[in-house]
């Protein structure tokens, strides 16, 4: 699976980068279909501490691209939330297709 980074705003980190890899290693290995990720990182002002860093994660695999999104208070937890959100996913789409 390729994975492309792309940053607004925001310095580029081999810490982070290296953090959604592992997390995305993991999905790629249950889930054999996905072909591509592009990660999204960029920050945002806000008036709460617990929000502002944005992770978004788009994985391209056969059929409709699935896309996830959150907002948290420091990069490593919007990496994990947002691959959370996109395990989800890619269960439901797992199990619509076996169900055909």
């Amino acid at each position: 699976m390729d994975v492309i980074f792309e940053y607004h705003d925001v310095m580029a980190s081999d810490t982070i980068e290296n953090f959604a890899k592992e997390k995305l290693d993991k999905i790629a290995t249950k889930y054999e279909m996905v072909i591509r990720a592009d990660v999204f990182f960029k920050t945002e002002n806000t008036s709460s501490d617990d929000t502002g860093k944005i992770c978004g994660i788009r994985l391209s695999l056969p059929g409709p691209r699935i896309f996830a999104e959150s907002s948290k208070e420091n990069f490593m937890v919007a990496i994990a939330e947002t691959a959370n959100d996109l395990e989800r996913q890619l269960r439901k789409r797992k199990e619509k297709m076996q169900a055909h």
